[in-house]
């Protein structure tokens, strides 16, 4: 793998992007520090064209991400995966999308409509500039095949995982794989949107395609380790929820009395107190992925952290 841009950024601000060479034609543009709002992208070329996998939080992001795309090649971008609803990974549609048809999993194309530019509300300190978050033109259902010059870009639905609406984006040849947020190297997991239990069927499924390469939807490159690391995160949540459950604890109470135990190195801790509400949903026999009332698992999520919103240095 090759490297352009800052070896050690020096700030997490948009300039702070990198782009990483991991096979002919593909690359990963990561942003660090990789926390709330501050996503990766893939870039993938074409003779004649550009592929994108998600675009960015605000303006400026997208735009730097724009001019990352232009210093790999001439051509437009014809094609914009996003691999899920949030704005994180959609509000840059409008930016870098213009000619190209923009391609998701059907409920994404709901999601984002019904969401809006809400995101902005939670964190509205950050400068979001003029964000568009376009609605995708082009869905499926479970899965669809695209074929992008010499790269066959296989886009697999996998069921609720960290959203009801992901999509995985695998490269078989080069075994790369650009998860968005269903994993997240260096950082925990969040689940809230979607299932601990269909997470755990989702990292089965990416056992079996063993990828080389992982693009996580924030934070560094990974290999496939960090499948094994997810799983151990999911596996520990589920027993403090049945646990918690059976104590007549709350998932807050839960959160509190646990704590991040051995991933505690891992950034966004406080995400267990929201990700155990969907572990506690999920000990019921509602449907997975059954919508919770997100604003209060927040409000449990800022408890946690001591009463704080978690900082976005988008």
């Amino acid at each position: 793998m090759t490297t352009t841009g800052p070896a050690t950024p020096l700030a997490p601000g948009p300039a702070s992007a990198e782009t990483v060479a991991l096979a002919d034609g593909v690359h990963a543009w990561l942003q660090p520090d990789g926390g709330w709002c501050v996503s990766n992208a893939g870039i993938l070329l074409a003779p004649d064209r550009v592929a994108l996998v998600d675009t960015a939080a605000t303006e400026a992001r997208s735009r730097v991400l724009g001019a990352a795309v232009a210093g790999l090649s001439p051509h437009p971008v014809r094609l914009l995966v996003n691999t899920h609803f949030h704005g994180d990974h959609s509000f840059g549609n409008g930016i870098l999308g213009k000619d190209a048809v923009l391609v998701a999993h059907e409920r994404t194309r709901t999601e984002m409509a019904e969401a809006g530019l809400g995101l902005t509300g939670l964190w509205p300190g950050v400068d979001w500039g003029h964000v568009d978050p376009v609605l995708p033109q082009l869905t499926y259902r479970r899965r669809l095949t695209l074929h992008h010059g010499d790269l066959r870009v296989e886009l697999i639905h996998p069921g609720p995982a960290h959203t009801t609406n992901d999509t995985l984006v695998w490269l078989p040849e080069q075994r790369v794989l650009f998860a968005g947020d269903v994993l997240l190297p260096g950082a925990t997991p969040f689940v809230l949107m979607g299932s601990v239990t269909g997470s755990l069927h989702t990292l089965r499924l990416l056992r079996r395609l063993g990828p080389r390469v992982v693009v996580g939807g924030h934070g560094p490159l990974a290999g496939p380790e960090v499948i094994e690391e997810t799983e151990r995160y999911l596996l520990r949540l589920r027993r403090i929820a049945t646990e918690g459950h059976a104590a007549g604890l709350t998932p807050l109470e839960a959160a509190r009395r646990h704590g991040p135990g051995p991933f505690a190195h891992w950034s966004e801790p406080e995400r267990l107190a929201a990700n155990l509400h969907r572990a506690y949903a999920e000990l019921g026999p509602a449907p997975l992925g059954t919508p919770l009332d997100v604003l209060a698992c927040f409000g449990d999520l800022i408890a946690y952290n001591d009463g704080e919103l978690p900082v976005s240095h988008a």
